[in-house]
């Protein structure tokens, strides 16, 4: 076990990744630091590795073959990405904010979800998207919104958002591995984030969700960064006597119903809390099917606290304000919480 930082263990998972398979390469702007680039050959070595800096190190050890540097086009090499995928390769192409998926929906949405159904199963299409996410950095509201619940509605897409290093290894590597296009899901404020991560290659199952904590009372469900929000938020609670349980999804499509469904019949309250927007979100998918499949098991609503319907504000306090933390859980949760207070 090594402690790695967020960053670190995408990097190392994506080494290791190459290092066994020789069809997995990557693609992107800036990846490579300008090495297409005559004057700049030299100087500009690995001057990039992306625009942060999670492939550094890449390029030099895998030469400019598997690890290239595309025109700033998304439509341009996503659509190659998928070309190579369906013909052999599995290309890791870097989306540098996941609010740029405009550009290159076609090739998602048109071709590498279609093609394997269209082919009765024969085509494969095992591409990985890497893609950044999330607010917190000011970063502005064209490049700090959280779409995995956009991209969870199209049939033939996994979506991965891991939370930990260790997570995020193991998951990307499943991802590499899937014949199935991915998209994985990195939230650029946790890029900093450390943890225990093992060294040698290992993989997590695409659609296994994790109790990190059980308990009792209130099952949290989270995506993403919202586990270290919902983790405040349940050392709070447990100081008035309630026991949280606490459930980090890491895949949006599919997402574990199983397991969120046992924790909703034991504890009987659920909250869902997604950085996403509110409206025809992955939280309210959960909470539907809570409502159907867990009724009765229930002792109140199933409660969802999202981001604001609004594109992310540049201003840092009003950016403060977007993202859901452990106030809002608390308060907007206080229908569920305010019951368990009285009992």
């Amino acid at each position: 076990m090594t402690e790695m930082t967020f960053m670190q263990a995408v990097n190392n998972a994506l080494d290791l990744a190459m290092e066994k398979d020789d069809t997995v390469l990557l693609l992107g702007e800036d990846i490579y630091g300008g090495s297409g680039v005559e004057h700049l050959e030299e100087k500009n070595e690995d001057a990039w590795g992306g625009s942060f800096g999670v492939l550094k190190g890449l390029g030099p050890k895998y030469g400019a073959d598997r690890v290239i540097d595309t025109p700033i086009s998304e439509h341009g090499y996503m659509s190659a990405a998928v070309g190579m995928a369906a013909t052999g390769l599995r290309p890791v192409p870097e989306l540098m904010f996941n609010d740029f998926i405009g550009w290159c929906l076609d090739a998602i949405l048109g071709q590498a979800t279609k093609l394997r159904y269209m082919f009765g199963g024969k085509a494969k299409v095992p591409i990985t998207v890497r893609t950044a996410h999330g607010a917190g950095v000011s970063a502005s509201a064209q490049h700090s919104g959280s779409y995995y619940g956009i991209l969870g509605n199209i049939p033939g897409l996994n979506i991965v958002v891991p939370a930990t290093p260790h997570d995020a290894k193991g998951l990307l590597l499943a991802c590499i591995e899937d014949d199935n296009p991915c998209f994985f899901f990195e939230d650029k404020t946790l890029y900093g984030s450390k943890g225990e991560v093992p060294d040698d290659y290992y993989t997590i199952e695409i659609g296994k969700a994790k109790v990190v904590e059980e308990g009792e009372d209130l099952t949290l469900v989270t995506i993403g960064k919202m586990l270290f929000v919902a983790q405040e938020a349940a050392k709070e609670l447990k100081e008035e006597g309630i026991s949280t349980e606490i459930i980090d999804l890491r895949t949006v499509a599919p997402w574990d119903q199983e397991t969120v469904l046992a924790s909703a019949r034991k504890t009987g309250r659920v909250i869902v809390v997604d950085e996403d927007n509110p409206h025809n979100n992955t939280a309210t998918d959960i909470a539907s099917v809570i409502m159907r499949e867990a009724f009765d098991y229930l002792d109140g609503p199933v409660l969802t606290v999202c981001a604001p319907n609004t594109p992310v504000p540049f201003a840092r306090n009003l950016e403060a304000l977007y993202i859901p933390d452990t106030n809002k859980v608390i308060t907007e949760g206080a229908e569920l919480i305010d019951d368990l207070r009285q009992h």
